[in-house]
C-alpha cells in the first residue's frame, strides 16, 4: 500500500515537472528539431547534392563533351537564373497556402529536372536543363527561412537551428564527393558514369517529395506530434513575436522589398554567393589540376574542408545565439575565405593550395546560420517571405556571376589566379559590408527570455 501511494505521489509530481513553461518549451523545441529541422535538413541534403554534383561531372563531362570552360561556367551559372525568375512569387505561394506542399513540388520538379541531365549532348541542351533545374528549385530556401523556421523557433533559437539544418551544405558534400568521383568513373550499359550519377541522385529528390507532406506540418497547431500544452506554447510565442515586431513597424511587402536594410542585405549577399559558386563549382577541377590526384582522390579529399567548414560554422551559430552579436559572426568567415583564396593564388605547392583551400572553404560555409536568422528579426510573414526571396535572388545573380566569370577568366588567362582573386576581393567586400547592419537581435533576446520564464 505504501509502495502504491509513493509511485502515485512521483508520478503526480512528474506530470506537474511536465507541464511547467520550461519543460513544455523544451519538449517542444525538441519535436521541433526532429520533426521539422530534421527533414529540411534531408531536403537540403538532396538539393544541394543535385546542385553540386555539375562540379564533379564537368571531371570527365567537358571532354566528351566538348564544352570549354567558359560553356561550363555558364552552364552552372545558368540555374541561378531560372532560380532568380520564380524566387519571390515561390516565396509568397507557400506563405498564403502551404509550406510543406511547396516544397514537396518542388523537389519532384526538380529532381526530373536533374535527372535529365543525364541525356544532355549539345550546348544548348545543357543551357536549357540548367535554367530549368534552377526554375524548379526557385524559392526552396526563402521558405525555409521565412516560412518554416520563425513559425517554429524563436529569435534566439534560429541561427542554431538554420546552422544545423545548413550542416546539409557540407554534408551533400562529405557524402557527394567521393560517390561522384566513384560514379563518374563506372559506366553502366551504353551510359558514361556521369550520366548514371545524375540519373542515380536524382531519385532521392522525387521519393522525398512525397515521404515530407506526411512528416512535416506547417504550423504548431497542426503538428500531430505536439501535446496541447506545447502547441500553444509554440503558437503563443510566435504570436507575441508578430505583435513586437508590428508595434516596432508593420511592413507591407513592397515596403519590406524597399527597406534599406533589405537592399543592403541584397548587395552583400550578392558579392558573398559570388565568392561561394565561384569557389564550390570550380573547387574540385582546381584542387585536381594543382595535385594531380585521381578523380576519386579528388573526391575523398574534399570531405576534409567539409568536415572542418560544417564544425566551425555551427560553433559561429551557438556563439552569436548565446551573445547576441550577429554582424562580427557573420564578417569573419568572409575575411577567411578572402585571406584562403588570395594565399592560394601564391602558392604552388599542392598541400599548401589545398590548406588555404580548406581555409576558404570554412570561411565561405561560416556565416549562413547567423545570416539568415537576420531578416526575420524585423521582418515576418508575406513580408518576411518577399524579402528573404528578393535577397535570395540577388545572391543567386552572384551564383550566376561567380562561375562564369571564373571560367571566362580562366579561359582568357590559361589559370585561375585571375579568377581567385576576383572571388577574394568580392569575399572581402562582403565581410565589410556585414558590418554595416544594425544590431536587431538584443531587444527580441530579452522579450523572449521574459516570456519563458
Amino acid at each position: 500500500m505504501v509502495r502504491v501511494g509513493g509511485s502515485n505521489g512521483s508520478d503526480s509530481r512528474d506530470a506537474a515537472e511536465s507541464t511547467t513553461p520550461r519543460a513544455v518549451k523544451a519538449s517542444a523545441t525538441r519535436k521541433a528539431y526532429l520533426n521539422l529541422v530534421l527533414p529540411l535538413f534531408i531536403t537540403s541534403v538532396i538539393a544541394y547534392m543535385d546542385r553540386i554534383n555539375l562540379s564533379y561531372a564537368a571531371l570527365t563531362m567537358n571532354g566528351d563533351l566538348g564544352f570549354t570552360a567558359e560553356i561550363f561556367g555558364m552552364g552552372a551559372g545558368l540555374f541561378f537564373a531560372g532560380y532568380v525568375l520564380f524566387e519571390i512569387p515561390g516565396a509568397l505561394i507557400a506563405e498564403k497556402y502551404s509550406p510543406k506542399l511547396w516544397i514537396a513540388r518542388i523537389m519532384i520538379t526538380w529532381g526530373v529536372a536533374s535527372g535529365m541531365m543525364a541525356f544532355v549532348s549539345t550546348v544548348w541542351e545543357f543551357y536549357v536543363l540548367r535554367f530549368l533545374l534552377g526554375a524548379a528549385e526557385a524559392s526552396l530556401y526563402p521558405v525555409l527561412y521565412s516560412c518554416c523556421i520563425p513559425r517554429w523557433f524563436s529569435v534566439e533559437e534560429r541561427p542554431k537551428a538554420i546552422a544545423l539544418m545548413l550542416t546539409s551544405l557540407q554534408v551533400s558534400n562529405i557524402l557527394g564527393a567521393p560517390l561522384a568521383g566513384w560514379l563518374i568513373g563506372i559506366p553502366f550499359l551504353h551510359f558514361k558514369g556521369w550520366q548514371v550519377m545524375f540519373l542515380l541522385e536524382a531519385l532521392p529528390a522525387v521519393i522525398f517529395g512525397f515521404i515530407i507532406v506526411r512528416w512535416m506540418a506547417d504550423w504548431p497547431r497542426e503538428a500531430t506530434w505536439l501535446t496541447g500544452p506545447e502547441k500553444q506554447f509554440l503558437t503563443e510565442r510566435f504570436e507575441r513575436e508578430l505583435a513586437l515586431k508590428n508595434a516596432v513597424k508593420r511592413y507591407t511587402v513592397w515596403q519590406a522589398l524597399r527597406d534599406r536594410e533589405v537592399l543592403k542585405l541584397c548587395g552583400v549577399y550578392f558579392l558573398w554567393i559570388t565568392g561561394f559558386w565561384g569557389f564550390g563549382f570550380w573547387m574540385p577541377t582546381v584542387l585536381k589540376a594543382a595535385s594531380g590526384w585521381s578523380n576519386l582522390e579528388v573526391g575523398w579529399m574534399i570531405v576534409l574542408p567539409m568536415c572542418l567548414s560544417l564544425g566551425f560554422m555551427i560553433w559561429i551559430a551557438n556563439h552569436s545565439s548565446k551573445t547576441g552579436e550577429q554582424r562580427w559572426h557573420g564578417a569573419i568567415g568572409m575575411f577567411l575565405a578572402a585571406a584562403g583564396l588570395l594565399l592560394g593564388t601564391l602558392t604552388s605547392q599542392p598541400i599548401l593550395a589545398f590548406l588555404f583551400m580548406c581555409l576558404a572553404a570554412i570561411g565561405v560555409y561560416a556565416p549562413f546560420g547567423v545570416w539568415w536568422s537576420y531578416p526575420t528579426t524585423f521582418l515576418s510573414g508575406p513580408a518576411a517571405a518577399g524579402a528573404i526571396g528578393l535577397i535570395n535572388s540577388c545572391g543567386n545573380l552572384g551564383g550566376f556571376v561567380g562561375p562564369y566569370l571564373t571560367g571566362f577568366l580562366k579561359d582568357l588567362t590559361g589559370s585561375f589566379t585571375s579568377a581567385w582573386l576576383y572571388l577574394a576581393c568580392s569575399l572581402a567586400c562582403a565581410g565589410f559590408g556585414m558590418l554595416t547592419f544594425q544590431r536587431r537581435s538584443g531587444a527580441p533576446r530579452q522579450n523572449e527570455a521574459r516570456a519563458v520564464c
